[in-house]
């Protein structure tokens, strides 16, 4: 596995939206290399499980200090989510290929979150996380 250290000031709090416990999912791999490169990693989906050791919440957290978003559920299913992903205040948004949201993503601007339409997976390797 690939291990990265990295100051705490570039550590980012991160929760994966339609984390799995299947290892053959983008969001599973997501929450993985998030992990190897040093950001705590906070993982919601449908189903309860792990993802690379991390507990799969069924239910949106309470935390408001979560820094990035990184969606991995299509619109309609993120819907559900929209108010407490916009209460949670994080300072940005990713829309992973397959994620996106012109109807969040306008909200999210709105409030002056930042909203990215990519790849978390390429990000973390290119090093633009």
């Amino acid at each position: 596995m690939l291990k990265v250290v990295m100051s705490d000031a570039s550590k980012i709090k991160t929760l994966v939206l339609g984390a799995t416990a299947n290892p053959g999912r983008y969001a599973f791999l997501a929450v993985s290399r998030l992990l190897a490169h040093g950001h705590p990693v906070v993982a919601v989906g449908r189903r309860a499980g792990e993802a690379a050791g991390v507990p799969i919440l069924n239910a949106f957290p309470s935390d408001k200090d979560i820094h990035t978003v990184t969606m991995y559920l299509n619109a309609a299913n993120q819907k559900m989510y929209h108010d407490q992903i916009l209460a949670a205040k994080p300072k940005r948004i990713i829309f992973n290929p397959g994620a996106e949201n012109p109807v969040l993503k306008n909200l999210a601007l709105s409030m002056g979150i930042a909203v990215e339409e990519g790849c978390t997976l390429v990000m973390l390797s290119t090093g633009s996380y």
